[in-house]
């Protein structure tokens, strides 16, 4: 074992409460080959498109009031709201005090956006869970929501969807699913970056698989199973994070998973990459099907390079929970599909 791999709070801490929000728009992938490169089919089947009047924060807003009307708490019991996201609206003013004005959370609390490209919105879970298990709040609520671009015609633009998902943590007498432990693992591998006053990002290819996705993804869960002497035959399911389709399966295969175990919770083909939204999505997904004992496995990833990991126990709580609000596949059902003219309008393709 190494030495300190293993976080865990003081007190026992779990989510009792959780939400998604998925814009209705779909672009499909083969839309995108179309345009720049006249195939017929793209590596995705479609991904979100947020609407004109859509963006992370009113994605962070809808996805929050499910996780709230869930864990049936009035919203001033917050003690914390943390936005993880790498498409904040505004460079300078944090997106987390809109939401929490929104959800009538305000004033007496903390709020702060988290920056760490698509593992922000695990940042903040994690951040959320110190608070609580140390006793500073009784209930933290952790976002992790996006609308990234990719550059027109680049390889990005297939995969970069909108959407986000919430989560309150609480104690664990409270909670639909209780963390066994986490751990965190990070480098600094510079696969994906942007510069200030860039629009898009830039990335290196291949390399964005390994030495970043996998190394970090395959370590942070590796680990994760060493300090709890656990295999992956101990899991009912797995979510990693999901930049495309491929990706996920080749980790979880790596790490012992089956198919089976990651397949409800693979949304890249029907959504895209959401980002710092996407394990965290897959993660609200499996929990609108799980039942008491389950055990979930959930491994983000973040450019730059970073993956956390932890393992959760689902309880007896989760059958009163699911029907308090909209489950994320009714997001996902909800579609409108639309051409590539209309996506470069909503999504601002179009520039002087």
């Amino acid at each position: 074992m190494g030495e300190g791999r293993l976080m865990k709070s003081q007190r026992a801490v779990g989510i009792v409460g959780h939400g998604a929000y998925v814009p209705m728009y779909r672009l499909p992938g083969a839309e995108i080959a179309r345009v720049w490169s006249g195939a017929g089919r793209g590596p995705v089947r479609e991904k979100a498109v947020a609407g004109l009047d859509e963006d992370t924060i009113t994605i962070a807003i809808e996805a929050a009031r499910n996780a709230v009307a869930r864990a049936g708490l009035a919203p001033e019991q917050l003690r914390a709201i943390w936005v993880g996201s790498e498409s904040h609206p505004y460079a300078v003013k944090p997106s987390s005090t809109l939401v929490a004005e929104a959800l009538g959370a305000a004033p007496y609390l903390l709020a702060a956006d988290f920056e760490f490209a698509c593992k922000a919105g695990t940042e903040a879970l994690q951040a959320a869970m110190g608070l609580v298990g140390s006793g500073m709040g009784d209930y933290a609520l952790a976002i992790g929501a996006d609308t990234a671009q990719g550059r027109p015609g680049d390889e990005l633009e297939y995969t970069a969807s909108s959407g986000g998902s919430a989560f309150i943590i609480g104690p664990a007498d409270h909670a639909v699913a209780i963390c066994r432990g986490s751990l965190s693992y990070v480098t600094d591998t510079p696969d994906f970056w942007r510069r200030a006053y860039q629009h898009y990002p830039s990335h290196g290819g291949r390399f964005t698989g390994e030495p970043a996705y996998f190394h970090h993804s395959e370590s942070a869960g590796g680990a994760l199973l060493d300090e709890l002497s656990m295999t992956a035959k101990d899991f009912t399911y797995a979510i990693f994070h999901q930049p495309n389709v491929k990706f996920p399966g080749r980790a979880a295969e790596r790490l012992g998973f089956t198919a089976a175990q990651i397949e409800p919770g693979l949304l890249s083909n029907l959504i895209g990459n959401t980002y710092a939204g996407a394990s965290l999505t897959g993660f609200s997904a499996v929990l609108d099907i799980a039942q008491p004992g389950d055990r979930i496995m959930l491994v983000s990833f973040g450019s730059g390079a970073g993956s956390d990991a932890f393992a959760w126990e689902i309880t007896d709580r989760i059958s009163s929970h699911r029907d308090m609000a909209p489950l994320t596949t009714d997001y996902i059902k909800r579609r409108v599909e639309i051409d590539y003219a209309l996506y470069a309008r909503y999504r601002g393709k179009l520039r002087d």
